[in-house]
């Protein structure tokens, strides 16, 4: 397999180097090229231009931002779409809307190619340590083939059918994790109106039942106020409003959900867009400002 990166961004810098770390060859391009340049001293190749990753690779993984970047690399709506895809294995490792996704599917077939949804569920933090969970969906074959580039990444991939299966299953678990982050937040400018010492309450929570990997994470930098980004809240309010729309797509009642994607847009609208989305508290009032 002749294998290319394409997205060398907060998420992608790191799968690529599990990668490159556990001896897969990789040729990369990124649209700011000097991202690329610590993933050359872990030796990947660097192609020119997406035309010469693509004439060099047969399967391609994508980790793009949005729906829109993933159409620009490809070149969907040009005459340089069928070039780029034919023949070729196209993996999105992102998160976008399954309809899109679905769509997508179909112009890459009707051009000779194969689309594979592989999305991951984890922030940076967990895709530094190969810890993502995976979910895989599209043609039984091109899985099975895609299915070992996930192991260096995550600890568990899953089987979700049918391209959207894989998209509709991380939107699933996305909806948890925006309210759980959502709530915690809530919980902590709530109990430092209230004069709790929030070090003692860390310590009661994280030795409890409710404890779990991302509630100690984000207590964490909720009490130490450490908003470095592990997830940004621009885009988790951009993944709580995919949530929202599939939601809506299958008749869900979802007002907590609604509350919570309102809550990180309203964080990321007064300008903590590139913080923690623990920085979602900054949506509730004085006492997080």
């Amino acid at each position: 397999m002749k294998l290319g990166f394409i997205g060398i961004g907060h998420m992608g810098e790191p799968m690529a180097a599990n990668l490159l770390r556990a001896g897969v060859a990789l040729t990369l391009w990124n649209r700011s090229p000097d991202k690329c340049q610590a993933l050359a001293a872990l030796g990947a190749t660097l192609a020119p231009s997406a035309d010469a990753l693509y004439a060099a690779c047969d399967t391609v993984l994508l980790m793009l931002f949005d729906s829109a970047a993933i159409d620009d690399v490809l070149g969907r709506g040009s005459a340089a779409f069928a070039a780029r895809v034919s023949g070729r294995t196209v993996v999105n490792l992102g998160t976008a809307a399954p309809a899109y996704s679905q769509a997508l599917e179909r112009d890459i077939r009707a051009a000779g190619g194969r689309y594979v949804e592989a999305p991951v569920s984890g922030s940076r933090g967990p895709a530094e340590r190969g810890e993502l969970v995976g979910m895989l969906a599209g043609d039984s074959d091109a899985v099975e083939q895609i299915r070992p580039l996930l192991r260096p990444l995550c600890v568990r991939s899953f089987d979700c059918g049918a391209v959207p299966g894989a998209l509709r299953m991380k939107l699933a678990a996305n909806h948890y994790l925006v309210g759980t982050v959502a709530v915690l937040a809530e919980t902590m400018q709530a109990a430092a109106l209230a004069g709790l010492d929030l070090r003692l309450l860390q310590e009661v929570l994280d030795a409890g039942p409710m404890a779990s990997a991302v509630s100690r994470a984000k207590l964490d930098k909720l009490v130490r106020k450490d908003f470095s980004p592990q997830a940004a809240i621009r885009d988790v309010a951009t993944i709580a409003e995919l949530v929202l729309a599939e939601c809506a797509r299958s008749g869900a009642d979802a007002p907590l959900a609604r509350q919570c994607a309102a809550l990180y847009r309203r964080a990321a609208e007064s300008g903590h867009g590139d913080l923690d989305m623990a920085a979602v508290i900054h949506a509730f009032g004085q006492a997080s400002s």
